[in-house]
């Protein structure tokens, strides 16, 4: 998880240079800060992840949702930054940017699936952290 925080850093760094050529700059710095929050997020994770008390299973389960969730969602503000679209789904960072029915279609197609699984990494990471006997003594 640390290398890919890094590289979402990098990849916030790089998009950051072309924000102003894309058809809606605002979804371009949604893109931007989006990654950047996921990098900080990954790096979290990424140092908290050995103290987490989870099975082998759950642990892969919420490494493998996290990723999805947090690239989905990434994916779906990129590609509506790229084609001026995603008013349907992200009406606050797209603002009036109406794509075709296909290009909207595809953004919710890819975003909506990254909630649910959001909330299954979430409540995998917060049952790994519970206090176990263990660690009362």
């Amino acid at each position: 998880m640390l290398q890919i925080g890094v590289v979402m850093f990098v990849f916030a760094a790089a998009e950051g240079f072309v924000i102003s050529s894309l058809p809606v700059p605002r979804l371009g710095l949604s893109v931007h800060t989006l990654s950047a929050l996921q990098g900080v997020m990954l790096l979290a994770f990424g140092l908290l992840w050995p103290r987490l008390k989870l099975g082998a299973a759950a642990a892969r389960t919420a490494f493998w949702t996290y990723l999805y969730s947090s690239f989905a969602t990434l994916l779906a503000f990129v590609l509506a930054a790229v084609w001026g679209a995603g008013h349907s789904t992200m009406p606050l960072a797209a603002g009036a940017a109406h794509g075709s029915a296909f290009q909207e279609t595809v953004i919710k197609v890819v975003v909506y699936p990254a909630a649910p699984t959001f909330l299954v990494a979430m409540a995998l990471v917060l049952w790994g952290l519970r206090i176990g006997a263990d660690a009362a003594a």
